[in-house]
C-alpha cells in the first residue's frame, strides 16, 4: 500500500507534471516524472482510464501498480512527483510483467534526470 505522504491527489500538480515533466513510455504504462523542490516527499498518482477497461479491471491495475511502487519510493528523488499513467494493455498483463515493465521505464526514466 502506498502511504498516504506519498500519493499525489491534487489535479494542478498532476496537469503539471504531465505537461512539465520527463517522460518515458512502455508497453504498458508511460511515467512521468518532475522536480518539484528538495525538502518535501516524493509523491506518486495514477491515472487508469476507461480504456484499461471496467471498475473492476481499472481498480485491479491500481492496485497492482500501487504495490509495484510501494517498494520503489526509495529510488525517487526528494520532492519529485511521478505520475504513472497505465495504457490499455495493462489490463490483459499480468502483475510479475507489469513490475518488469514499471522496473525498466522507471530505471530509464531515473537515468535520463540524472544525466
Amino acid at each position: 500500500m502506498l502511504p498516504a505522504e506519498h500519493r499525489l491527489t491534487e489535479r494542478a500538480l498532476f496537469a503539471a507534471t504531465v505537461r512539465g515533466g520527463q517522460r518515458v513510455g512502455g508497453r504498458t504504462l508511460v511515467l512521468h516524472l518532475m522536480s518539484r523542490g528538495s525538502g518535501q516527499p516524493a509523491l506518486v498518482g495514477f491515472v487508469v482510464s476507461k480504456a484499461v477497461g471496467n471498475a473492476v479491471v481499472r481498480n485491479r491495475v491500481k492496485r497492482r501498480l500501487r504495490a509495484i511502487l510501494a517498494s520503489r519510493l526509495s529510488l525517487l528523488p526528494v520532492g519529485s512527483l511521478l505520475v504513472v499513467r497505465a495504457l490499455a494493455p495493462a489490463a490483459g498483463t499480468d502483475f510479475a510483467t507489469l513490475e518488469a515493465d514499471v522496473e525498466r521505464s522507471l530505471n530509464r526514466l531515473l537515468d535520463r534526470t540524472a544525466a
